[in-house]
């Protein structure tokens, strides 16, 4: 057993299904999006991307771009939530699509990660 990449792994797929958990629901209410869930996946996605700048494989370099555009997306969704709530006075319809829409950007790229990290891993010799 490779203990680094069940590290890897751990955070890779820990990532995907927080983002999941804060996406799933009507894009529209906002009562189904926690800011805490948002605040974690942020937080495991920065860890996964961090575990990923060690890698200097080919894979690799596919996986720390995979990641860094959750990065950018999940920073972007509360930014956006940020802004809508200090700025403009509060949450409505369009900001709320807008922020779970960065999210669910940020859990396509996680689950190309992840694809790409379980192809690897099945791939690779014992």
């Amino acid at each position: 057993m490779n203990t680094e990449k069940v590290i890897s792994g751990f955070f890779f797929i820990l990532a995907m299904t927080i983002n999941f958990g804060f996406v799933y629901g009507d894009p529209a209410n906002l009562e189904y999006h926690s800011g805490y869930e948002l605040f974690a996946a942020i937080v495991i996605n920065l860890i996964a991307t961090i575990l990923k700048l060690g890698d200097k494989t080919q894979l690799g370099s596919v996986l720390l771009a995979t990641s860094l555009v959750a990065d950018i997306q999940l920073i972007a969704s509360a930014t956006v939530w940020a802004f809508a709530v200090y700025v403009m006075g509060g949450m409505n319809v369009e900001s709320t699509v807008a922020v779970v829409s960065l999210a669910a950007g940020a859990f396509i790229a996680n689950i190309v990660s992840v694809t790409l990290f379980i192809g690897d891993t099945l791939k690779s010799k014992r």
